[in-house]
């Protein structure tokens, strides 16, 4: 089936939302093409709130075909556009997805989010920061729940805070003197609760642009709210990596991510 691109709101909607018709996001759907109900990951690819990363959209779409699921990559707003832009995005495209599951073979109950670097963020901000529906919304999109059943968060930007954040995401999405409360409040490891999704890691242990300490403290987290999880901290690699199908420390994710998804019936 051919893959096909739709926005996240039709004019009407963008005007109410304050979102002027050549900014309204985009999902572009890379759907599997049979009858058989699948799960769907939302993809959003990283570039530190100022634009989004090829590498980390389309080719992990095509992989996640190949393990038999359905893939959207999402193109939410980036600077100039600030917080919360991108945030109502990602929301607002697992909703778009739940909503139209069935027109689209897709499973409700298996709809993750995965993120690189960035939009690692951005999909751990919508696993910890959901709601289940807005039951008095207009808009039956805005009634179905925002939360993702998983996630997937590569190399993630998690913390706001000194000295772990990547500043140039804190600017981007903040502003140049965003405050601190405006930063605890993104800072994503605080707000891990029983009921955030299963989650799989992973980093390397040599970022210089993203310390592994993101996804070390996020994995503490979920560890101690007894959330499933699976961290991997490969040796050495640069960030950025996406598929890392070139870079023979990390290279092996992709495979250890399948297992993991096996495991929890999601292929």
């Amino acid at each position: 089936m051919q893959t096909f691109t739709l926005p996240l709101w039709n004019e009407q909607e963008a005007q109410a939302a304050g979102i002027h018709p050549s900014a309204i996001p985009t999902l572009t759907a890379y759907p599997l093409g049979h009858g058989k109900q699948t799960a769907a990951w939302i993809i959003c690819p990283g570039g530190g709130y100022a634009m989004k990363a090829y590498h980390e959209g389309e080719p992990v779409a095509r992989w996640l075909n190949q393990l038999g699921m359905a893939a959207f990559v999402l193109d939410y707003r980036v600077h100039p556009h600030r917080f919360p832009s991108a945030q109502m995005d990602a929301a607002r495209a697992i909703r778009l997805v739940r909503y139209y599951a069935d027109t689209w073979r897709i499973d409700p109950h298996r709809i993750g989010i995965l993120g690189f670097s960035a939009g690692g963020h951005l999909a751990a901000g919508a696993g910890t920061r959901y709601d289940r529906g807005q039951l008095h919304a207009k808009e039956a999109i805005d009634q179905m729940s925002s939360r993702p059943d998983a996630m997937i968060l590569s190399y993630p930007v998690i913390t706001f805070m000194p000295p772990y954040t990547h500043e140039g995401s804190v600017h981007h999405l903040l502003g140049d003197q965003p405050n601190d409360e405006l930063r605890l409040q993104l800072s994503h490891e605080r707000y891990v609760t029983s009921d955030t999704p299963m989650t799989f890691i992973w980093h390397t242990a040599d970022d210089e642009a993203v310390p592994a300490q993101n996804s070390l403290s996020f994995a503490e987290a979920l560890k101690q709210q007894g959330v499933p999880h699976e961290l991997h901290i490969y040796e050495s690699g640069p960030h950025g990596l996406g598929l890392a199908e070139q870079h023979p420390h990390a290279k092996p994710w992709t495979e250890q991510c399948a297992s993991w998804l096996r495991r929890h019936g999601w292929c």
